[in-house]
């Protein structure tokens, strides 16, 4: 029926606007409109529901574990130290250097994964090359994602397209399938960032003033408590000074000169001398304050808000954490992170105006947090935050090494060589590596990335609603009245352009759930194989350079490169426009019309 098309329209056209708002998370979106599709009859509950079983998502879940037993082996890090071992390297070596090693890596692992191990690293190599880290960031990031593109199991979104073929009664991808068009957009892309993207690149400290850089309550402030003081041994927890948060302290000093940490339950008393954070309504409200006397107003230096024990340390909000859309007074952040303070919020669309506890924490955010070496470990060891300004060292298993190794060969090689399907074989490789005690169970569950999952199986409910309805013949018969004439190729380009230009701004995987039922459709009007169609839909969908919201890494990097929306668009503008030239010709080359 036509209404029931346009329905499905209708909601498609809702969720790509919520997807480029991002007002809700993407999963959420995803699993609204799976859920909207089941209650207008669109779909029905074994219909909508399908996508939990489909084969892409039962893959992607595996794969991550399979991952994580690989990163818990240590064996990555070689590459963060072979990586390290290039500082003193030319701007230029170190630029092929990280694309080369982020690429190959990104071919088998998560390239969110790969950016997340290799970033702070690559914030040392720029520190000790004084190479700004914006020359360095960009170049990681783009090169994970073009190692992605490499081999089936490189992202979600090529084993996702997969599946789609699949439950069109089309062949599934082989994991090598995509190799060597892959490789060309890797080489392509390299050489550009070693030449032209280098130049264009901007050279951009990151901000060395704490206070320019970081929202971090505008003044550090000593003040000292007498004995006129109201709330003399009572808890900070009761202090109304402290109550709301708009006023945080950080160090008390005895009058002994004994320096004491903040605890909720740290009394104060007569000749403390205590180093806050305020802002300057609440500065003036302080000097009114009977029993507090203004001894000074610092500036924002590390030493102002440290001591012996405890160093500041910069952590970036990862893409999937559960902080995110939560604020710090949401949860009590120094138990959640054992005794770890959060100073200073860094936001991609520029400082907050609001109170640091009352922020609500987007993906990419940096948080300035002060804690002791002991203490930092629980961030070090936390899926929610990535710690940039330590590197994380793991001791390498060898025993395991050369078991989850093993195993991870076995998963690619019988599905490259078609003995089972690569569903099978990643299901049965996670069970092994939990066998073989390269992970724990408990592990296996928090590595699967569920918001993923979620999103995976919410946003295959569109094509499934587009392909019953007729949708997606509809849009493709549109296609193929405006370009068909041109031939084959020129349609091939439109859809290569339409997908990269859709996943600049909205999810990689919606984008490739929507189109690849178009593509299908169009390669059966136009009476010619599926697979160029399929592939430029795969291939376009991860290639996100123009923004920094295109893509989980280039979010991952845009605080910590201290880059510009601009930025972005400078440097992956004529980017996506070679690929969209190489892939209009190369395409047809390895996957014949």
């Amino acid at each position: 029926m036509i209404e029931d098309v346009w329905i499905v329209f209708g909601i498609i056209s809702f969720a790509i606007i919520l997807f480029f708002t991002e007002k809700f998370t993407i999963d959420t979106v995803a699993i609204g409109v799976m859920v909207l599709f089941m209650l207008f009859g669109i779909l029905d509950l074994e219909e909508g529901l399908a996508g939990f079983s489909n084969s892409a998502t039962i893959t992607v879940a595996s794969m991550f574990v399979i991952s994580q037993a690989i990163f818990r082996t240590g064996i990555l890090n070689q590459f963060s130290n072979y990586l390290s071992n290039q500082a003193g390297k030319s701007e230029t070596k170190l630029i092929l250097t990280l694309m080369i090693s982020a690429g190959l890596l990104s071919a088998i692992i998560n390239d969110t994964a790969v950016v997340a191990l290799l970033m702070p690293t690559v914030i040392y190599i720029s520190q000790k090359n004084q190479i700004p880290p914006s020359k360095l960031l960009m170049p990681l990031s783009f090169g994970a994602l073009m190692g992605g593109i490499c081999t089936l199991l490189g992202t979600s979104t090529n084993i996702l397209v997969s599946g789609i073929a699949e439950k069109a009664g089309l062949p599934p991808f082989g994991v090598f399938e995509m190799s060597a068009m892959g490789l060309v957009f890797l080489v392509s892309g390299t050489l550009y960032m070693i030449t032209i993207g280098k130049w264009l690149l901007p050279s951009r400290e990151s901000k060395s003033g704490l206070s320019e850089s970081l929202d971090l309550g505008n003044y550090v402030v000593e003040v000292s408590i007498t004995k006129d003081y109201e709330n003399l041994q009572e808890p900070i927890l009761n202090q109304k000074l402290f109550k709301d948060g708009s006023v945080k302290a950080l160090q008390i000093v005895r009058e002994n000169g004994n320096k004491i940490k903040v605890y909720p339950n740290t009394p104060l008393l007569e000749g403390d001398l205590i180093r806050i954070i305020s802002d300057q309504i609440n500065l003036s409200k302080l000097k009114k304050l009977k029993g507090v006397e203004i001894k000074a107003e610092l500036d924002w230096k590390e030493e102002s808000v440290t001591d012996d024990d405890e160093k500041l340390y910069e952590a970036v909000i990862t893409p999937h954490s559960s902080l995110i859309n939560n604020s710090i007074k949401s949860f009590n952040f120094r138990q959640l992170f054992d005794q770890v303070l959060v100073i200073g919020i860094r936001h991609r669309a520029g400082l907050f105006n609001t109170l640091l506890s009352k922020a609500s924490l987007k993906p990419g955010d940096i948080l300035l947090l002060r804690a002791s070496e002991e203490s930092i470990q629980s961030v070090d060891k936390s899926e929610d935050l990535l710690l940039i300004s330590a590197r994380k060292e793991i001791n390498l298993n060898k025993t395991q090494v050369y078991l989850t190794l093993g195993t991870l060969a076995l998963v690619i090689g019988l599905a490259a060589f078609g003995v089972f399907p690569i569903t099978l074989t990643a299901v049965a490789g996670a069970v092994v590596i939990i066998a073989l005690r390269s992970i724990s169970p408990s592990e296996a569950y928090k590595a699967i990335d569920w918001k993923v999952i979620f999103m995976l199986a919410g946003v295959l409910s569109m094509g499934s609603a587009l392909q019953k309805t007729g949708g997606a013949e509809l849009i493709g018969e549109g296609v193929i009245r405006i370009f068909g004439s041109f031939g084959p190729r020129v349609v091939l380009s439109a859809i290569f352009g339409l997908t990269f230009l859709l996943t600049n701004v909205m999810s990689n995987n919606a984008s490739a759930a929507l189109l690849a039922p178009i593509a299908i459709s169009i390669a059966a009007g136009l009476n010619v194989d599926t697979r160029p169609f399929l592939m430029a839909v795969t291939f376009a969908a991860s290639l996100s350079f123009m923004t920094p919201m295109g893509y989980q890494t280039n979010t991952m990097i845009y605080n910590p490169g201290n880059y510009r929306f601009t930025d972005f668009l400078k440097v992956g503008t004529p980017l996506n426009i070679l690929f969209w030239i190489i892939a209009t010709f190369g395409i047809p080359i390895f996957f014949p019309f």
